[in-house]
């Protein structure tokens, strides 16, 4: 009898699910199962890069490492470049971009590939010094298991786009700890709809991603932060001008990384781009030691106050002993440099991504602030805050990503009671920026290209609906030296009143309205001398065929016409849209993106 209920209970659960919740079975199935894979492949990532940074810090002294500094980055760098070509041969730079543009052309798929090949490129590009971090391709790998397992269960573009985003919200939940900021980084960054269609499968799996990082990583989260200090509300003005900075410092960070990956790109040669960013990037880490690998120990010295670790190996270590105009100093040339060093990472052909350059300068940030204050205003700022809300300032600016930035600072360093601050510094710095920089690091590619989608669902519906296909192909033509004889053969055939006049070389020259004209049709007298020149006219407006879905609407509401002949820049007809069958496409992808 226990079994019967139980099965019992189990029926209800299936049909409540996808009749109540409007969510399919196999798609809450597959969402824990994409945060198992997910998580584990993050896990997995994780561990890959320490063996690779323990191999190697074990196998030379400590004392000469930095000397090491100069070739390890450049073996990371080709190593990966031999990798993705020779074994991969396919592009998997900016992983988190490869995702937003699958959810947009693709339908949510990803290539099997996808599943492992970022992850091992990472871990050889970043365990060798690499000055990025793993999380993009962390957030790829996800991605592509989550994509994947979408297609092993034959869903359709929807749910396979949602199940992109558990897996990659999984991810970021093993990796970071951090379930509510892996959420709101599918909603902010990904564009997922925040309804209970979507909502309960990212929810499954982010406590499962975070669950199983626990059980096979610990309990012990990447910031374990003793140092803070309740927020005080004096201190508002401050945490202002810190996320002002922070703002200018990411536009400074996506304007500069720009211009590096684009002056690398010319080099055509992948090894010799890959030796030149190698060795650029070696004598950056052989000068400042500080900016080898992700760096997020040297988070933890700033938080802990321990700066003269930031020093080590360092050639300039006797100038920075005390924290006078030689330690602030360093600290701004470190955010100006990390820059140029995540820059060459991947420009010259590395695999990375800038989660943890981000939060590396946000936190160089924060202390920069605060120590010019403390140092020569006389002020006694709480550095470890600071930093904190600086990682949060510079990430939101950098991804325009105000609030994954906040949980996700909060959440990995226990700093709930630092909400207020995080809210304003994220909040300032993504202000300032987002008038200078209108999409962020992920997007911006996508953007020009036409091939990013948005919460905006009547601009996405714009772009996505491919309208060149529903040009009416029952206008007839006429020539313009054809008689009114001529013209009643035409109407004869039609079943339309509109008519498009064109040349011997099928330029367009005007319409025919037969509402127009019906007083002289059926006058016989005129059939031999009256001409469709004597009778067409020239619309007000024409669409061609390079405009976008945007323009076509507004092109059908300023000149109040029902239909719009279309033809391209050297006045070839082409066709006819008309208004009902754009509105009936437009209503129909919004209600199937709508769909609850």
């Amino acid at each position: 009898m226990k079994l019967k209920k139980i099965l019992i209970l189990f029926a209800r659960f299936r049909r409540s699910c996808k009749v109540g919740l409007g969510i399919p079975k196999t798609v809450l199935m597959l969402s824990f199962f994409t945060g198992v894979f997910g998580a584990t492949a993050a896990i997995i990532i994780k561990n890959l890069l320490h063996f690779t940074v323990n191999m190697l810090s074990n196998t030379f002294p400590e004392a000469e490492q930095n000397y090491f500094y100069l070739a390890f980055p450049l073996m990371g760098i080709l190593l990966t470049i031999f990798f993705v070509t020779r074994i991969i041969k396919d592009d998997i730079s900016h992983g988190v971009s490869i995702a937003l543009r699958a959810l947009y052309k693709k339908g949510g798929r990803l290539r099997s590939h996808h599943t492992y090949s970022s992850m091992v490129a990472s871990s050889i590009t970043v365990g060798f010094g690499g000055s990025v971090g793993i999380e993009a391709p962390m957030v790829l790998t996800g991605s592509a298991i989550g994509s994947n397992l979408a297609r092993l269960f034959n869903l359709n573009a929807k749910n396979s786009s949602l199940l992109l985003a558990c897996g990659s919200t999984a991810a970021i939940a093993a990796v970071f700890k951090a379930p509510v900021a892996a959420i709101t980084f599918a909603i902010e960054v990904l564009m997922i709809d925040f309804t209970s269609a979507t909502i309960i499968p990212l929810l499954i799996s982010a406590a499962t991603g975070t669950v199983l990082s626990i059980l096979f990583l610990g309990k012990e989260i990447m910031l374990n932060i003793t140092t803070i200090i309740p927020f005080e509300t004096g201190n508002v003005l401050f945490y202002i001008l810190l996320g002002a900075f922070t703002g200018l410092v990411s536009i400074y960070f996506l304007r500069s990384s720009r211009m590096i990956e684009r002056k690398l790109k010319k080099i055509k040669r992948k090894y010799l781009r890959g030796i030149i960013g190698g060795v650029g990037l070696g004598l950056l880490i052989f000068l400042f030691p500080v900016l080898y690998g992700e760096g997020y120990e040297n988070i933890g010295y700033l938080v802990e106050s321990r700066t003269t670790l930031l020093f080590k190996n360092s050639p300039v270590y006797h100038l920075l002993k005390s924290r006078d105009l030689f330690f602030v100093l360093y600290l701004g040339l470190i955010i100006l440099i990390k820059v140029f060093a995540s820059s060459l990472t991947t420009g010259s052909g590395g695999i990375g991504g800038v989660f943890a350059p981000s939060l590396f300068i946000g936190a160089f940030a924060g202390y920069f602030i605060a120590s010019i204050f403390n140092l020569y205003f006389g002020t006694t700022l709480p550095a470890a805050n600071f930093v904190l809300a600086g990682m949060a300032g510079v990430m939101s600016g950098i991804m325009h990503t105000p609030v994954t930035s906040i949980f996700l600072i909060a959440e990995f360093s226990s700093g709930y009671q630092l909400l207020i601050p995080l809210m304003i510094t994220s909040i300032a710095s993504y202000l300032v920026v987002k008038p200078f920089e209108k999409h962020s690091i992920y997007s911006r590619q996508l953007a020009e290209l036409g091939e990013l989608k948005t919460h905006n669902k009547d601009k996405f519906a714009m772009k996505k609906i491919n309208w060149y296909n529903l040009m009416d192909d029952n206008i007839l033509t006429i020539s313009m030296t054809a008689t009114l004889r001529e013209y009643t053969k035409v109407i004869t055939k039609s079943t339309r009143n509109l008519f498009v006049v064109v040349d011997d070389e099928n330029n367009f020259k005007g319409m025919l309205c037969m509402d127009h004209h019906r007083d002289v049709i059926f006058n016989q007298e005129l059939y031999d001398t009256l001409t469709v020149q004597d009778l067409m006219f020239y619309p007000n407006t024409v669409a061609y065929d390079t405009d976008s879905g945007e323009e076509i609407i507004d092109k059908f509401k300023e000149s109040g016409y029902f239909n719009l002949p279309v033809i391209d820049k050297d006045e070839k007809y082409i066709g006819f849209l008309s208004k009902a069958q754009f509105l009936a496409a437009y209503k129909d992808f919004i209600a199937a993106e709508s769909e609850d």
